[in-house]
């Protein structure tokens, strides 16, 4: 099975290696195409085919190309009023010559739509009625029977794939952009998100500087964050992780003698509420520390904390 497996992967990689040899200057062209077409992309295919169109339509629609997957049995029962004249259509058929896919060619030309099409055949029929074609011919299908689309439909999402980066990199597609089609995912939280939605603001962990070490101990773990604050909301004079408590221990085991003064870092970092969880993380990142007091101008009003595996 294993060897099954290993075959597999070395049939598709030999054929994307194929078809990436295939890519010329009719790639630019059509990447420039549609950047330079007001409307949407509509992907169209049967299938597998079709599903595939379906993943390229989301690829460009979450990286700036605003895309929709139309069915050709759809278009024909009523949903050709989806496609404006000046959208941008995207025909995919390996073999070009899917019967579904060229019924609904005179439409497109009455419509005056600009017509790309992904084909493993520049002699077919769907390929010589495009204004723009790309070739997938693949070398072989991974199926031994060459009957299952396997290879041909791993070029065919490589292709949208690679429109799909090379239309988000000419329009300069950022990650804030990324964020803003994402919103319920992580990147989505992190970019969007503010210290004060995700801060903890509950039983903050504040000591006096004349605590005693018992005190500190109980208070760091009460508070449940691995530090305590000197001081109270108000002023604060440093912070005790606890690391701060080991490093503090090995030096002198005898904890009458270990005051807070001693233990506690000075000149803590302290970031603003309204500041971007991106940001935060980044410096908390750069700094390999995994919590940061928040501060609401000169009030401490909580505590962002990350997961140290966060940190690498």
């Amino acid at each position: 099975m294993k060897d099954i497996a290993k075959r597999v992967f070395e049939v598709e990689i030999e054929s994307l290696q194929h078809v990436a040899g295939l890519i010329d200057d009719k790639f630019t062209g059509v990447v420039e195409a549609i950047l330079g077409n007001t409307g949407k992309v509509i992907v169209i295919g049967v299938g597998k085919s079709g599903l595939i169109g379906k993943k390229i339509a989301a690829t460009l629609s979450s990286t700036g190309t605003p895309s929709l997957f139309l069915h050709p049995g759809d278009a024909f029962h009523g949903d050709l009023g989806i496609i404006g004249s000046d959208d941008t259509i995207i025909l995919i058929s390996y073999s070009g010559e899917t019967d579904e896919v060229l019924k609904i060619i005179p439409f497109l030309k009455w419509n005056n739509n600009l017509i790309i099409s992904i084909t493993g055949n520049i002699n077919s029929t769907v390929a010589k009625n495009s204004n723009l074609h790309l070739n997938i011919n693949i070398t072989r299908e991974a199926c031994p029977l060459a009957l299952a689309p396997t290879s041909s439909t791993t070029a065919a999402l490589v292709m949208g794939d690679a429109l799909a980066i090379a239309l988000m990199e000419s329009r300069n597609f950022q990650e804030e952009d990324f964020a803003r089609f994402h919103p319920g995912g992580s990147l989505g939280r992190k970019l969007l998100s503010k210290v004060k939605d995700l801060m903890r603001t509950d039983n903050l962990p504040f000591i006096a500087k004349n605590a005693p070490f018992t005190d500190v101990l109980l208070r760091m773990s009460e508070g449940k964050l691995g530090m305590v604050m000197v001081g109270d909301g108000n002023h604060i004079e440093g912070i005790i992780t606890d690391g701060d408590l080991r490093r503090a221990l090995l030096k002198n085991q005898d904890i009458a003698k270990l005051s807070v003064s001693d233990m506690m870092t000075t000149n803590p970092i302290i970031v603003e509420e309204g500041d971007f969880i991106s940001q935060v993380e980044s410096l908390m990142m750069e700094k390999k520390i995994t919590n940061v007091l928040v501060g609401k101008g000169r009030k401490i009003v909580g505590v962002y904390q990350i997961y140290s595996q966060q940190l690498g």
